[in-house]
């Protein structure tokens, strides 16, 4: 039957067109708003340098994990990889950094809605959208792809308006200096690592490997056209806003659109700029959780999560009971936790996840449709590089993360 699926196995309902959005939502919404202030405070005026440069990383990454997800369509993107081509233990080890790393992003992104539409009541307000969108989730992933669709165009349409705003104002004295200083590459490479967490979004599509119609034509193609969809709009955004402000005071903003909207004169576009990084935000997480249940419920499937995590709605398939546990552990951390910690956090998660992405692409044969070997050898000595340039307090956390991991794996066995 057309759209259907035997019991216990999520439904194939989703076109390229609504795979690239989904990416595209978890990607524009965690890094344009987000990701240019901490990044420009190590790169300083080479911001666009570390931008060229978690691009490289991020192609590398997509190329490999598009390869891995043609082959094996399933739930749970380089967790499956990872088990199947280079042992249950690697496997395990990126499906837990990628839960634990994602859900942090799941509170950054609920944190940053919160904070842009009443500072006052940020936690409230994340915690609200958390169970809001969990809720249109439970509903189908139909109705997600059409929600996640609908905010990038929104979001598109308000970076194209800064963008135009900040390049045609005749009366903006440009703030950028390149002349100032040497090229400091410790702070190129630990913006990159930081822009980085922009780019993470096309997971999203790996991991969604059930539930897309032709797997091995569309995946490639979403990953593909979201990556690069993203990469255009980042440098436009990021060269508006170190032309505008400077490096000086891109670094020290924590709302550098809003901060760039205001030096355009523009008395509305500030607000536009408000309402757009809350829709982006809700976009983000909307795409996050679908991911992170859909690699809980690949990981209960194998038991390295508890087994009532294993289940998919007979009617909605959709994994309910691994979208709910998310929900809770989301709801949990906005109401503790710190941003600024959770995006590098996150960072650190990330990266070595796709190391072992790129790990298990590097043994893909001809003719399972293996990439170029310099990609994923690439791929894993910048994202390992990467991970260990990020800010001490980000990769001291992600170690000890990782260690609980592994002392579980020993313990249950």
């Amino acid at each position: 039957m057309r759209g259907g699926a035997v019991a216990g196995t999520l439904a194939r309902r989703l076109g390229t067109g609504d795979a690239v959005f989904v990416g595209l939502s978890a990607m524009i919404g965690a890094g344009v708003f987000a990701a240019y202030g901490p990044a420009a405070r190590s790169a300083g005026p080479w911001l666009l340098a570390s931008l060229a440069l978690a691009a490289v990383v991020a192609y590398c990454n997509a190329t490999s994990s598009a390869r891995l997800a043609a082959l094996y369509p399933e739930s749970g993107g380089t967790y499956v990889y990872g088990t199947r081509r280079l042992g249950h233990f690697w496997g395990y080890l990126a499906g837990w950094g990628f839960v634990v790393g994602k859900t942090a992003s799941c509170a950054a992104m609920a944190l940053t809605f919160g904070a842009y539409v009443a500072p006052e009541l940020a936690r409230p307000l994340a915690a609200g959208a958390v169970v809001a969108l969990t809720a249109l989730n439970l509903l189908g992933v139909q109705r997600s792809a059409l929600a996640a669709r609908v905010m990038v165009v929104f979001v598109l349409a308000v970076l194209a308006t800064v963008v135009a705003a900040a390049v045609l104002n005749p009366g903006l004295e440009p703030g950028l200096r390149y002349s100032g200083g040497e090229v400091d590459a410790w702070g190129v490479l630990q913006g990159a690592g930081l822009l980085f967490f922009a780019f993470a979004g096309y997971a999203r599509v790996a991991t969604m490997g059930e539930e897309v119609r032709d797997p091995a034509r569309t995946i490639p193609r979403a990953i593909t056209i979201a990556l690069f969809v993203t990469l255009a709009v980042y440098a436009l955004v990021g060269y508006s806003a170190l032309t505008v402000l400077g490096p000086h005071r891109l670094g020290a903003s924590q709302v550098p659109l809003a901060d760039l909207a205001r030096e355009t004169g523009i008395g509305w576009l500030p607000l536009l700029v408000t309402a757009g990084a809350a829709v982006a935000s809700l976009g983000a997480l909307l795409a996050l959780i679908l991911g992170v249940s859909r690699t809980v419920l690949a990981m209960a499937r194998r038991r390295d999560l508890p087994a009532v995590l294993d289940a998919v709605h007979p009617v909605r398939k959709v994994p309910h009971r691994a979208e709910l546990a998310v929900a809770l552990a989301v709801v949990a951390l906005v109401l503790l936790a710190d941003l600024r910690g959770a995006i590098g956090f996150s960072s650190f998660g990330v990266l070595l996840y796709y190391a072992v992405a790129n790990a298990s692409a590097f043994t893909l044969t001809r003719e399972e449709g293996a990439p170029a070997k310099a990609v994923p050898v690439l791929g894993v000595v910048l994202c390992v590089g990467l991970a260990f340039t990020l800010p001490v307090a980000s990769v001291l956390a992600g170690l000890a993360v990782f260690a609980v991991g592994v002392l579980a794996w020993l313990l249950k066995r």
